[in-house]
């Protein structure tokens, strides 16, 4: 009886010895950084699309894969072509002061305030930020969009020159420009948000994106990756700034800026990919 006894014990301490090397085994490869990716964590959903966040506040809304028509026939805007795009999640909000800070250090803009975006940054300060965004948040996955992931969040669905139409009488309800931000950014989000809940996508600040600049779409890929070849000595900006008038506002507006240098209107907003 009392060998069974002890039999039974030895089993039950090996038992427990397994489980706790099997624990801490598991706890070194996280060490080594061989963790599952976490994902980010469901806020809400709004209007029936995910909203996800992260640890410095962002809020990422999650956009439907679809089809659209990519811009005008404007020169510089065209060929109008059908891109195919894939889902993928977009900050709400053009990347702020507060949150530039709680990843970089230090605050590069001209008009100070938290709560307004962040801008005087350069193209090639954009990609430092997210390297250290993506360190903090362990993962790789943020980026700046695609110039076909831009303008197709921008229309969200729609086919005019603003995603509430052509009348641009109703612009200063969703936008910051020349006629009422006076001088300088406004806080983000004070405007009206597009239909897919994305704030601040004509003016406050242009918004770089990751592509190299080209004059026109002649031999533009159909889908919504990010085209390669250009002259990337000059990034694409898009959206217009607080400075601009309404005609440098709109859904399908290109601008273009040395990569190295920055500008009081100039900023960005963030993607993560699926």
């Amino acid at each position: 009886m009392a060998d069974q006894v002890n039999s039974e014990g030895r089993r039950a301490i090996k038992l427990v010895v397994a489980v706790v090397l099997v624990l801490v085994f598991a706890g070194g490869l996280a060490t080594l950084g061989f963790q599952q990716q976490s994902k980010a964590p469901v806020l809400e959903q709004q209007d029936g699309l995910e909203v996800v966040g992260n640890s410095i506040g962002m809020r990422l809304v999650k956009l439907p894969a679809g089809r659209f028509l990519m811009g005008d026939e404007t020169p510089g805007r065209g060929p109008v072509r059908d891109v195919e795009v894939r889902s993928f999640y977009m900050a709400a909000h053009e990347v702020t002061q507060a949150q530039w800070q709680a990843v970089m250090g230090f605050n590069p803009s001209t008009y100070k305030d938290p709560r307004r975006p962040v801008e005087n940054v350069t193209w090639l300060e954009t990609q430092g930020f997210l390297e250290e965004l993506n360190r903090i948040e362990g993962t790789n996955k943020y980026r700046l969009p695609s110039e076909a992931e831009w303008e197709y969040a921008a229309r969200a669905g729609s086919k005019g020159q603003y995603f509430f139409g052509d009348d641009v009488g109703q612009l200063s309800r969703y936008a910051w420009f020349d006629a009422n931000s006076k001088i300088g950014t406004q806080a983000a989000g004070r405007s009206r948000p597009n239909p897919w809940g994305l704030y601040d996508m004509y003016g406050n600040v242009w918004e770089w994106v990751q592509d190299c600049w080209h004059e026109d779409y002649t031999g533009a890929p159909s889908d919504s990756r990010v085209w390669g070849g250009g002259d990337c000595s000059q990034r694409v900006l898009r959206g217009g700034g607080w400075a601009n008038q309404a005609d440098y506002l709109g859904s399908t507006v290109r601008g273009t800026y040395e990569a190295k240098f920055e500008d009081s209107s100039n900023g960005f907003r963030v993607v993560l990919s699926r």
